[in-house]
């Protein structure tokens, strides 16, 4: 009975799309091209939702990725390219197919196999002549970076240790510092980042994440600064840089004494 409950809700939702689609001036005009931002900003928004545990945010925002799958399927559609069984049909066989310990006779021993096997039958599945092949350009560039390194290490494309990567980190800067043209320090600069990526990943920290938190805590930190100016009745761009990192460095330990 849920299964069948479920079949019919999905349905109500893709009637719902197509319907949308005829009659709705805006989501007639819209393209691929013309929403294709909107996937990328939802999938964050869920993300912000499970990192918070927030069921009933979740339950919002995958409805909202599900309703960015809908919606591409039927502009397709009417394109009269494919629909929403085709990427449903597609995904069942690609299940099925990169899962043969599942749906097969083939025996995997531990996690680490099943992975490897997913990575294996994609390859021969999508024909791929390089491992890298398939890392999506457009990915997060902390992110892109980790995924490439990890794919080049499991080769045995990788460094020994992290003290080595240390001394590369330190060869990185000092190239870095030499670099005269704004194109050269560019280079340089992302360098430095695909040698800080690298050590991340020895030391098991996911850069991106490491990022975000690093990111929140500048926000706290400056928000705390403009709490205290509004207490004095200043505007920021009234207080000396000096007045302002005494604040900073006061926030640094409230939440040292918060943490403790």
């Amino acid at each position: 009975m849920t299964c069948r409950k479920e079949g019919e809700n999905f349905q109500k939702l893709v009637d719902i799309v197509e319907r949308l689609r005829r009659e709705c001036p805006w989501d007639r005009e819209q393209t691929n091209q013309s929403i294709k931002n909107n996937l990328i900003e939802e999938a964050y928004e869920l993300l912000e939702a499970i990192e918070e545990n927030d069921n009933q945010a979740m339950i919002e925002e995958l409805g909202d990725v599900l309703l960015q799958v809908v919606f591409h399927s039927q502009i397709k559609k009417d394109e009269g390219s494919f629909d929403i069984n085709n990427v449903i049909t597609h995904l069942i066989d690609k299940l099925i197919y990169r899962h043969p310990h599942v749906f097969g006779e083939k025996e995997v021993k531990d996690v680490e196999s099943v992975l490897n096997q997913w990575e294996q039958l994609k390859q021969k599945e999508k024909k791929r002549e390089s491992i890298l092949d398939g890392i999506p350009k457009r990915m997060p560039a902390l992110m892109r970076a980790t995924k490439v390194q990890k794919k080049a290490a499991k080769v045995g494309f990788d460094w020994k240790d992290k003290d080595l990567i240390l001394d590369k980190i330190q060869e990185e800067i000092k190239e870095f510092k030499e670099g005269k043209t704004k194109e050269e320090l560019k280079h340089e600069f992302g360098d430095i980042l695909i040698a800080l990526v690298n050590l991340a990943r020895h030391l098991d920290i996911d850069p991106e994440e490491a990022l975000h938190e690093a990111t929140d805590r500048m926000v706290s930190r400056f928000q705390h600064v403009e709490k205290r100016a509004k207490e004095q009745n200043k505007k920021l761009e009234e207080m000396e840089l000096e007045e302002m990192d005494k604040y900073w460095e006061e926030a640094k330990s409230i939440e040292s004494s918060n943490k403790s």
